[in-house]
C-alpha cells in the first residue's frame, strides 16, 4: 500500500509538472505576442498591468525540468531569462538601462524553476555552465538595444535548435556585424569579444564562426575588432 501511494504520488508530480511546463510556454507565447514588436518591448504598458507577466512568473516557480531533458530544459530557461529580465526593467520603472539598476543581473534574484536564482546564474550556470552552444548570446535579451532581438514569441523545446539557428544567423546578417569588405575589416557586437571562448571552440575563429551562419562569407584575413555595446532599453 505503501509502494502504491508513493508511485501515485510520484506520478502525479511528474503530470502536474508536465502541464506547468506546457502551460508556461503556452501563456508565454501569448504573452510575447502581446507585448514585443520588432524586437522591442511594451514596457509601459506592461507595467500599466502586470496581471499577465506576474501570472507567468508564478507559473515559472512550480516548474521542474531535468537538464538531461536537454529541449525543455533550455526552452524553459530561455524564457525563463528573457522575462525575468522584462520583470526587473518594470520593477525599476521607468529606466534608461537595465545597467541603471545596481546588481539587475548579478544580485536581484527571482523564483524560477524551484530555485532562487539571478539573471547571471540563469546564463552562465544553467545554460552555458551545462551546454556549450554559442548561440545562446542570440536569445538571450537584456533589455538593451545592444542585445539580440527579442522574438514575439515563445521557445518552444519542439522548435528550439530552429529558432537557435534562425535567430543566429539573423544576428550574423544583420546589425551585429558591420563589415567593411574593400578594407577586409569586420566589426562585432561586443558580445563576442566578452564571450570570445564561446566563439572560438572547437580550435576554431571567430571568423569561422561568422562564416557558419553568414550568407556572405568574410575570408580568414578579415582583421576583427568591436564595436560599443548599445546599453539603451530596448523599449518601444
Amino acid at each position: 500500500m505503501k509502494l502504491y501511494s508513493f508511485c501515485l504520488t510520484v506520478l502525479l508530480t511528474f503530470s502536474l509538472s508536465g502541464q506547468n511546463l506546457e502551460n508556461f510556454f503556452s501563456k508565454t507565447d501569448s504573452f510575447m505576442s502581446d507585448h514585443v514588436k520588432d524586437g522591442k518591448v511594451a514596457y509601459k504598458a506592461i507595467d500599466k498591468d502586470q496581471t499577465s507577466l506576474n501570472e507567468l512568473l508564478k507559473i515559472a516557480e512550480e516548474v521542474s525540468v531535468k537538464v538531461a531533458d536537454a529541449n525543455n530544459y533550455q526552452a524553459f530557461w530561455i524564457n525563463a531569462y528573457n522575462l525575468s529580465v522584462i520583470k526587473g526593467i518594470i520593477e525599476n520603472y521607468p529606466t534608461k538601462s537595465p545597467l541603471d539598476n545596481k546588481g539587475f543581473f548579478d544580485k536581484t534574484t527571482y523564483n524560477l524553476g524551484g530555485k532562487t536564482i539571478t539573471l547571471n546564474d540563469i546564463e552562465h550556470k544553467l545554460l552555458r555552465g551545462n551546454f556549450k552552444d554559442a548561440r545562446f548570446h542570440f536569445v538571450l535579451v537584456c533589455g538593451a538595444v545592444g542585445c539580440p532581438p527579442l522574438i514575439n514569441k515563445a521557445y518552444l523545446p519542439e522548435s528550439l535548435d530552429v529558432q537557435l539557428e534562425n535567430q543566429t544567423k539573423l544576428a550574423l546578417n544583420g546589425s551585429f556585424l558591420k563589415v567593411n569588405a574593400k578594407k577586409k575589416r569586420v566589426e562585432a557586437s561586443e558580445i563576442m569579444k566578452w564571450y570570445k571562448e564561446d566563439f572560438t571552440m572547437n580550435n576554431k575563429s571567430e571568423i569561422d564562426f561568422i562564416n557558419e551562419y553568414r550568407i556572405e562569407k568574410l575570408s580568414k584575413d578579415f582583421k576583427l575588432s568591436y564595436f560599443s555595446y548599445n546599453w539603451s532599453l530596448n523599449k518601444q
